[in-house]
Order: structure tokens, then sequence, then C-alpha cells
């Protein structure tokens, strides 16, 4: 690997492209090997990711913000155009808004993969632009796979390099990024053309984190999609010359001066060396249960409590010890009265592991829809506990979540329960189970898994088998194949369920 100082230059500076970010992304997506070159186990994680987006996208189809980007996606006919997730492989559209519909779909409900480190992000969401494009340039499955290596190095690369939370900027500023590079690579982009996507992307979707504070609305999930249909149509107009605000970073008036760490700001960015492999997918992990990933190891560790604490009546208080990150996002350090409200949206209630923990040592198990219901969060007994559990940082939690080790960086906490007679009990667990150093590692066999159990009353049996084959043999798909990784569903429903929304302007 290869550290790039990346510092603000005064416009006098005339900083040459070569030397820019945007250009030294641009050429590790260029310089990405054909498939058959890259990693296996890169892309047999990659297949797996594939695998895992179509888990979680076809358990959300019949969710309303899945629906609406659905519905604003169907009207923009194309041809050859690309496939939409809920509605019949023959009908195509334009790729940007397959891009938006199915990164939508993707995203809701918050359950697919996760990379942390000086940032947060989903990885995963550089696959529906990649997979739309794919499909609508006549792309083989060999082409997708380079495309998404590309895009999964390209964005841990800049989530371990440059904090965006930390200036309440939001983490799919990364996204776009990221997804222009995948697309710069699987589309063999020259390096120029890849340059002027990424500032055109970054560009356009800086965001504010607002959309994950307080009472976090539908956004959250539109965020992404909204992001990757962005980097497709800036790779778009990058390939028909047009240029970006440059230097996008490194600018007096850009990125790192005004919206990070100001005109002082410097950040060490790692990426490949020129010819080198690509294994960032291999850092990154995926979810076993539908909440926030600081929650997760919270939901492992309060079901393996739940048998040790008696009656949670006799619970007086529970404190969870953790990172930084987990109280301050998703714990009692957001100062956000929101998360520990019973009438919060399921997106807040995602978003607060005083509910979570709550829910998990009450039921021992954790459910992508159930663990939502506005009847579940409303239950008195629930409400009470809820109440009574906190959050405060450990610094010892915090240093172990930015370990620069992987196997031994830590995302999970210590629980100390407190009862009505002063006994306490406490836990601790420093990963999810699933995570790759956890008590269960996800393979290939937990990702078919999950697909199974997602698509469970949505797909039918042979169509499920019949996707998974599929997706196993992504490298030797061709164009006409790529539809086969959209599992078959009954569109009638989808339709009629979709037919219920209200009336926007497409």
């Amino acid at each position: 690997m290869i550290d790039h100082q990346v510092r603000v230059h005064p416009s006098a500076d005339r900083l040459p492209r070569e030397e820019q970010l945007a250009w030294k992304l641009a050429t590790v997506a260029t310089g990405t090997q054909e498939a058959a070159e890259l990693e296996p186990e890169a892309v047999a994680m990659a297949v797996n990711r594939v695998i895992d987006n179509a888990s979680v996208a076809v358990a959300s189809l019949r969710r309303r913000p899945v629906a609406v980007a659905r519905a604003q996606a169907l009207p923009h006919t194309a041809a050859p155009g690309a496939s939409v997730f809920g509605a019949d492989t023959s009908r195509r559209v334009s790729p940007e808004w397959a891009a938006w519909a199915n990164g939508t779909a993707v995203r809701e409900l918050d359950f697919h993969d996760t990379y942390l480190a000086a940032d947060y992000s989903h990885p995963g969401d550089n696959i529906p632009p990649l997979l739309a494009v794919a499909q609508h340039t006549g792309r083989t499955g060999a082409d997708l796979l380079r495309g998404v290596i590309a895009a999964y190095e390209i964005h841990v690369a800049l989530v371990k390099g440059i904090c965006l939370h930390a200036h309440r900027i939001d983490h799919v500023a990364h996204l776009s990024a990221a997804t222009a590079c995948g697309l710069g690579a699987m589309l063999r982009l020259p390096t120029e053309t890849v340059y002027q996507a990424v500032g055109q992307a970054v560009h356009t979707t800086t965001a504010t984190r607002q959309s994950r504070k307080g009472e976090i609305s539908s956004w959250k999930a539109f965020a992404p999609a909204f992001a990757g249909k962005a980097a497709v149509e800036a790779v778009d107009r990058a390939m028909r010359g047009e240029g970006a605000p440059s230097p996008i970073y490194e600018g007096e008036d850009g990125f790192l001066a005004w919206l990070l760490d100001g005109p002082e700001a410097s950040y060490t960015v790692s990426l490949p060396e020129p010819g080198g492999t690509r294994r960032a997918i291999l850092d990154t992990y995926t979810k076993e249960h539908s909440a926030e990933y600081q929650a997760q190891a919270v939901i492992d560790l309060a079901r393996r409590l739940r048998e040790r604490t008696g009656p949670l009546t006799d619970v007086r208080d529970i404190v969870l010890h953790t990172s930084h990150h987990t109280h301050h996002v998703i714990g009692s350090g957001a100062g956000d009265p929101q998360k520990y409200d019973p009438h919060a949206s399921r997106e807040t209630l995602d978003h607060s592991v005083p509910y979570i923990f709550a829910v998990a040592l009450e039921d021992g198990a954790w459910h992508h829809e159930r663990s939502y219901a506005p009847d579940r969060a409303r239950r008195p007994e629930t409400v009470e506990l809820w109440r009574k559990i906190s959050t405060v940082e450990d610094p010892e939690w915090t240093r172990r979540y930015h370990d620069p080790d992987p196997g031994r960086r830590a995302f999970g906490g210590r629980a100390v329960i407190t009862l009505a007679d002063g006994t306490v009990i406490e836990d601790e667990l420093a990963v999810a189970d699933a995570h790759p150093a956890g008590a269960r590692p996800f393979g290939r066999a937990g990702y078919t898994a999950k697909f199974r159990t997602l698509a469970e009353g949505v797909v039918a049996p042979d169509a499920r088998e019949t996707f998974l084959d599929s997706a196993s043999r992504l490298a030797h798909l061709d164009t006409d194949g790529l539809a086969e990784l959209f599992p078959r569903v009954d569109t009638e429903k989808v339709a009629a369920y979709d037919a219920r929304l209200p009336k926007g302007l497409f």
C-alpha cells in the first residue's frame, strides 16, 4: 500500500491533477485487474454481497420507501435499460433510476454490509448502481465483479483515511466517489474520465448528517440511492467530456478546507500500489440483525445475558460501556430524546441502542419487522426497561474501535446490569457473532441462509434456488444472465401494494 498525504492547497499552487486525491482514486480504479486475475477470496466475497443485497431487497419490497422509489423509477423506461427489484425482469428502466430504486430496496432495512473505521460506510450500496449500468451497457458478470472490487477498495480507503461524521457530514460523500470509481473500472474508462466523475459525484452528494439525527425519516434509505444515482449521472457527463470542480478535495474553497478539518487539514489515504492486490472487501462485514452495525454485538450480548438476569422487572438500571461512536451516534450521548420515544419511527429505533438492548433482552431474538412494530415498541414493560438503559463512553472501547489491526478491532461493549437488591451482573462482547472474528462468522452458508430466510413468502422456492445458482456463477454470467440476479417475485402482489400509494409527478 502507498500512503498518500492529502492537504489543502491554495489555488495559486495549481496542484497538478496527478497529485490530487481524485486522480489517485481514479488510477486505482482504472488499474483494477480483470476478474480472472483478482484475488479468489475477494471475488467470493463479492458474490456473497450480491446475495446479501438481494436478501434484504426482497424482504423490503412492500415497505413504503422502497415502493415509492420503485414507483418513481418504473416510468423511466429505457432500452436496453436495467431491472428493478419487485418488477418483471423484462421491464427495464434507465440505469440511474434503477440505481435509485434498487439502492433504496437494499438500504431500507439497515441489514446489509458495513465497514467502520475513521468514518462509517455500507459499501454494499455500491452494487445497485454498478449492476444497473452493467445491464444497460451490455457488460458481463466478470465486468461487474471488477467494478465491485474496485468500488470496495476505494470506499474502504476513504473510510479509513477521512472522517466525515466529526463534522456532521453524511457518509454518502465517500460512497459516491467509490461508485464513480467502480463504474470506471467496470467500463474500462480512461483515468481522466473517472477523475472528472469523482469530482462531480463528491461535489453533488455532500450533505449533513441531519438525516441520521433526532427523528430519523425514510431519507436514511434514500440517501445512498441518491448517491448512486448521482454517481451514474456524473459518469455519464464525464464520458461526454464535462469537467468537475477541481481539486475537489484539496481546493482552498473545497471539501477539506470548509467542510472538514479546515485550511490546515491533513489526511493520509492508503491505496494499493500499481498492480497491487485489491482485498479491501475482505475487511468489510455484514449484519445478522436488522439494526445499525454498532448494535449487532449488543443484540448478541443481550441474548447471552438474558439467561442470567431473572425477572426484568427487578432491573434498577443498565449501563452500556462502549465506544465514542456508539455512545454519541446510537446511544444516550447523542442527546436525542427521540431515542427513548415509543412513538419514534423505525429509522429512529434502529439508531437507538437503549431500545435495541431492551427488546433483545426481553425477546432473546431480533426480527427485522416484529422487533420494530409499533405495538412492540409501545409495550409498557418495554418502555419501562428501555428508559432504565443508558450508555457511557469508555476510552478503552474507543481505542479498540480504532485498533489498526482488524483482528483486534471491537465494535461492542460491556453491559452492567444492576438489580433492585444491588446485585450486579456484567458481561461484554467485542464483536458480533457473525463478524469475521466472532463466534459464528458468516461464510457462504450464512449468506445463503439469510437469503432463504428473508425470501420466505416473497420468492418461490424454485426461484430462490435459481437466484442462488446464478449468483454463485456470477463470474461466468453473460449480459442476459445478470437479470437472474433479481429473484422472481409475485409482481402482481407488489404492484397491488404500489397502487395504494399517493401519486407523484412521474
